[in-house]
C-alpha cells in the first residue's frame, strides 16, 4: 500500500512531500515509478523532482537498465543537504544525536541526568549536549533543519509543555520546548519518546514503508507509537500509544498513573529488579552466581545484571525476564485485536540482550491468540535503532515534520 497525492493546485506543497516520501523509502527510483505509485501526473511529478533538485535536497544518480526504451534516470535523497538533532530527554539519561536527511546517525553523546535538577538545569545541560555533538560532527548551525526533543509523557503539544512527567514530581506543565529554543537558538519540535521512537523506525528503521505498525518502547518506562495508514496516530490529546498504562492484571501493584496491575507496573526495570530481589530473597537461585552476588550485595543486582544473567542462562533470571514477556505479549495482541497492524516493532534500552527472549513470547501469542490469526500471523520486528531509538527518534521528528505528507496538514486547507 502506497500513499497516494493529489492533483489540486492548492496542496502543492503536501504533493512534494509525497514525492520526497517515495524517494527517501526507495532509494533509488525514477520519476514514472513515483507517477505509478503515487498517483500523480507525470508532468506534476516532473515539476516536483526538478524543484526539489534545484534546491539540493535530491540528486540524480544512475540510471535503469534499458528494455529497449530510455533507460530511466534514478533519484535519492541527498543526505548531505542538512543536518537534524535529536535530543532524548530520559530521568535517568540525556542523549544527543547530530542525523542527516536519512536519518543516519553521525554523532551520538550520552550522559546521565543531573540528579534532582530542575527544569533550568536540565535546559542547560541539553544545551551543553547539544554544542558538543554539533562540534563533534562539524555541523554548523546554519545546516541544521531544527531539533527534535523526545520526552516523557504525558505532553501538552499546544502549548510545549511536559505535564508531571514520571520519576519527576516536582515538574508540573514546564514549558521545555520554549526554554530549549531559546537557548539554542534553534526551532524546537517536542513530542512524547515513545512516539518519536515509532517516527525513527519509520524514516530509519524496521517500520520504513509498512502502512500500519505498532512500536513498543521499552526503556525507564513502557511507551508506545502507532503509525496508521503512512500516518502517526496521537490521537485528541496528542498522548495516544501509552501502551504501558494498559491494565494487565487487576488487583496487580499500584501505578503511578492511578491504576492498579499496568503493563509498566509488572516489567518496567524496576519492577524486573524488585521481582528477581525478592525471589533472591525467598532462598531462590542460592547456587547460582547471582544468588552469590545478591548475598555479598544485594544492591548490586541491578537490571543490567539480571539482563546479562538471563542471556547467559541463570534460571531465575530467565525466568523473571520470560515472565515480563508475557506480560508484554498480552497487550501486544490486544492492540493486534484493535487496530489490526501489519507489524509489531520492539525497541529500547530495556530489553538490551534479552531482545530475542521478548520476540519469541511475543510471536508465539501473535501465532496462537488474535483472532485473526487464521488469515495472518503479523511479524515481529527488533528496532536496528536499538537503545538509540528514541535520540534518532527525536532527530527524525525534524525530519519528519519537513519532508512527510501529514494528511492533517492536507485536511486543514
Amino acid at each position: 500500500m502506497r500513499q497516494a497525492g493529489t492533483n489540486l493546485p492548492k496542496v502543492g506543497q503536501y504533493n512534494r512531500a509525497v514525492v520526497l516520501d517515495q524517494i527517501q523509502l526507495a532509494d533509488g527510483i525514477s520519476r514514472v515509478e513515483i507517477a505509478e505509485l503515487t498517483g500523480l501526473t507525470p508532468q506534476t511529478v516532473s515539476g516536483i523532482v526538478r524543484r526539489l533538485i534545484d534546491e539540493g535536497i535530491v540528486r540524480e544518480d544512475g540510471a535503469t537498465v534499458s528494455n529497449g526504451g530510455k533507460p530511466r534516470t534514478l533519484l535519492r535523497v541527498n543526505a548531505d543537504a542538512g543536518r537534524a538533532v535529536g535530543l532524548h530527554f530520559d530521568p535517568v539519561q540525556l542523549a544527543c544525536v547530530v542525523v542527516d536527511l536519512l536519518g543516519r546517525p553521525l554523532v551520538i553523546v550520552q550522559r546521565p541526568t543531573p540528579p534532582d535538577a530542575d527544569p533550568a538545569r536540565i535546559t542547560a545541560a541539553m544545551v551543553e549536549l547539544v554544542d558538543e555533538v554539533l562540534a563533534s560532527a562539524g555541523v554548523t548551525r546554519d545546516r541544521v533543519l531544527g531539533l527534535g526533543l523526545a520526552t516523557p509523557g504525558p505532553i501538552d503539544q499546544a502549548h510545549g509543555m511536559l505535564v508531571a512527567p514520571p520519576q519527576l514530581h516536582s515538574w508540573a506543565r514546564v514549558p521545555l520546548k520554549q526554554m530549549l529554543a531559546e537557548a539554542t537558538g534553534l526551532p524546537v519540535t517536542l513530542d512524547n519518546d515513545a512516539t518519536a521512537a515509532a517516527i525513527g523506525e519509520r524514516w530509519a528503521g524496521a517500520g520504513r514503508g509498512v502502512a500500519n505498525f505498532a512500536y513498543f518502547f521499552l526503556g525507564t518506562g513502557v511507551g508506545g507509537g502507532l503509525v496508521l495508514g503512512h500516518q502517526v496516530h496521537r490521537g485528541g490529546s496528542m498522548n495516544a500509544a501509552e501502551f504501558g498504562h494498559t491494565s494487565v492484571q487487576p488487583g496487580g501493584p499500584p501505578c503511578y498513573c492511578g491504576n492498579p496491575g499496568c503493563l509498566e507496573s509488572l516489567i518496567s526495570p524496576a519492577a524486573v529488579v524488585a521481582e528477581t530481589r525478592r525471589r533472591l530473597a525467598a532462598g531462590e537461585g542460592a547456587g547460582s552466581e547471582l544468588g552469590r552476588l545478591f548475598r555479598d550485595n544485594p544492591t548490586a543486582v541491578d537490571h543490567g545484571v539480571v539482563r546479562l544473567a538471563a542471556a547467559s542462562g541463570d534460571r531465575l533470571a530467565a525466568e523473571v525476564i520470560d515472565a515480563a514477556a508475557e506480560w508484554l505479549a498480552t497487550v501486544v495482541v490486544n492492540v493486534v485485536n484493535i487496530v489490526d497492524v501489519d507489524l509489531v516493532v520492539l525497541g529500547g534500552h530495556s530489553i538490551r540482550h534479552v531482545e530475542t527472549r521478548f520476540q519469541r513470547a511475543v510471536e508465539r501469542a501473535l501465532a496462537t491468540r488474535p483472532l485473526a490469526r487464521g488469515i495472518r500471523t503479523v511479524p515481529v520486528a527488533l528496532s536496528p535503532l536499538g537503545p538509540d531509538a528514541a535520540v534518532v527518534g527525536g532527530a527524525a521528528l525534524v525530519l519528519h515534520a519537513t519532508y512527510s505528507p501529514q494528511v492533517s496538514e492536507l485536511l486543514s486547507l
